[in-house]
């Protein structure tokens, strides 16, 4: 690119995340592109009279973080409803609930979420907590995870569940010792009740998507792969919003959406897909693709519905618990996949437990075989527990690890929800991400928000220092400050390059964004500080200043 850059990004450290340069002193951006890399001398003298400085004052330049694993729809929505995602404890939800309800009173359902499962007794929340405050209008909140909702009396009344009602096969009632709802509804049977809440607007999907986008741009997120683009948990299908935010140039951000295989219908569905990501290539613009299909295998941890081996323990110790979920039969499960593969999907992955993880795996080595090795960069997303045998598979198979660093910490949730029922063996296998990359796999991350922060520099705090972060609220618990199996800790390096080029790398988008070479769009992020020169204890005290898309600055901390 000739001529003199637009911009000029000077004074501190830059990283590349291009292995043939990870480092350099200076950028130069020209019409939306980069236009060089290199030393702040060099760089210095291609400036002109109409270029802008942009002083790093001693931070960090890198690619805009791309997110691989979020719902930012969702949580778009939740931040304007009963939203308890930044409260702590029971005390503090049931405010926030009353107070909501009392604001809202032309509302006919009480809609929210965030809750943590931490906050109650066995992670379980009762009806009777929600009658005391929402005793008249049925009340419907799902937890941080999106693996339950939290129903009132009045909620279960309308939806028809009482001591009778079956389970659904993908989810799980929770009820008390004479079989009556106790107002937890697991996976599955969300639906029961979710399928009677009042359905939102367009036009409040669409403010829910640029208030997400904006909130993402605050944390120097310029790209994502939306990881439900389908209806699910009471939402309804996106794929409209989407598509009308990139033909009126409100989508700023590139963004894949991965569209959701309903568990409840077979390969029927596959000629919907495939008319779904014809319309997004038709009418999605350089800003929106649906090439990415999101199978979730199985459930979480917590609630026993994660798909597991061997048998959770119960309380006592004992192998006595289920096994979990598989959302889809594995052997169909192969089936899907090879055909999803073969018309050039690229299959996304929601996999907790270690049996999930490997009917995965077995299905993509089943694809494989069928239609032999491709580039559609299929990924598995979480990876709480991988059995060993598993590990090797991503690099032998081609699949990518998807990781949500955040969660491989001790916190409460950790310590008395999952670790007593999953026994010695099961624990020192969770969260693998430094065996992962010892046996060559690939690595992208993700925040999976609005299930916890989508904060890049929190996430990458816990993937090298296995610590809570310490302005979470989390960081309060007792054990909070002690490395979460240390050995599986990540570089630095390695973590940022996850974040950027490995994220776009799984959105077919390595060649636009993801790494800074001359060519490649401006898509940045400006942190206040250099990571690199920090103590890995506080990498989380590091913020963005501001974010570029196509060189334009679309966030700048004030």
């Amino acid at each position: 690119m000739s001529g003199a850059p637009d911009l000029l990004f000077l004074g501190g450290r830059v990283f590349t995340a291009d292995p043939a340069r990870p480092y350099a002193q200076a950028v130069a951006v020209r019409d939306g592109r980069i236009s060089a890399v290199g030393t702040q001398a060099e760089l210095a003298r291609t400036r002109g009279p109409r270029t802008e400085i942009v002083d790093l004052a001693g931070g960090l330049l890198l690619p805009g973080f791309i997110d691989a694993h979020i719902h930012p729809v969702q949580g778009g929505m939740e931040r304007a409803r009963c939203n308890l995602a930044e409260l702590t404890g029971l005390d503090a939800y049931l405010e926030r609930i009353a107070r909501y309800a009392a604001d809202h009173p032309d509302r006919p359902w009480v809609e929210g979420g965030g809750w943590s499962m931490s906050a109650f007794p066995g992670g379980m929340p009762r009806r009777d907590l929600l009658d005391r405050v929402c005793p008249d209008r049925p009340v419907y909140l799902i937890n941080s995870d999106h693996h339950g909702a939290w129903v009132n009396t009045r909620a279960l009344e309308l939806a028809g569940i009482d001591a009778a009602t079956p389970d659904p096969a993908d989810g799980r009632i929770e009820r008390d010792a004479d079989g009556r709802p106790t107002g937890l509804l697991h996976e599955g049977a969300m639906e029961l009740a979710g399928r009677l809440l009042p359905r939102a607007e367009p036009a409040e999907y669409a403010a829910a998507l640029l208030d997400a986008q904006r909130y993402l741009f605050s944390f120097g997120i310029t790209g994502w792969q939306d990881a439900i683009v389908g209806p699910y948990a009471g939402y309804d299908d996106q794929l409209g919003i989407y598509l009308d935010a990139a033909r009126s140039g409100a989508l700023r951000a590139r963004v894949v959406g991965a569209l959701w295989w309903d568990r409840a219908r077979g390969a029927e569905q596959i000629e919907d897909l495939l008319a779904r990501r014809a319309l997004a290539a038709a009418e999605g613009g350089d800003r929106f693709r649906a090439g990415s299909v999101k199978i979730m295998q199985d459930g979480i941890a917590e609630n026993f519905t994660a798909g597991m081996l061997d048998p959770y323990l119960d309380a006592g110790g004992c192998p006595c618990g289920g096994r979990g979920l598989s959302h889809v039969d594995p052997a169909l499960l192969r089936e899907h996949v090879a055909e999803l593969d073969r018309l050039g999907f690229q299959v996304h992955f929601h996999a907790i437990g270690d049996r999930a993880v490997r009917e995965a795996l077995d299905s993509l080595a089943a694809a494989r075989a069928a239609n032999g090795a491709g580039d559609l960069r299929h990924h598995i997303a979480h990876l709480q527990v991988l059995h060993p045998d598993d590990v090797p598979r991503f690099a032998e198979l081609g699949v990518t690890a998807n990781l949500q660093a955040l969660w491989a910490t001790h916190h409460q949730q950790m310590d008395e929800l999952t670790t007593p029922f999953l026994g010695a063996e099961r624990n020192a296998r969770q969260y693998p991400f430094g065996d992962l990359l010892r046996t060559g796999a690939r690595l992208c991350m993700g925040s999976d928000w609005p299930v916890t922060s989508p904060n890049p520099l929190a996430a990458i705090h816990v993937a090298v220092h296995r610590t809570e972060p310490s302005d979470e609220a989390r960081a309060a618990w007792p054990t909070a400050a002690t490395p979460f199996l240390p050995h599986q800790r990540i570089a630095l390096a390695e973590a940022l390059h996850a974040y950027t080029a490995g994220s776009a790398r799984i959105n077919h988008a390595d060649q636009e964004t993801g790494t800074l070479a001359p060519g490649m769009r401006a898509d940045l992020a400006v942190l206040d500080r250099d990571p690199f020169a920090l103590d890995p204890e506080d990498i989380w005290t590091t913020e963005v200043k501001m974010t570029f898309v196509d060189g334009e600055a679309v966030y700048e901390r004030r």
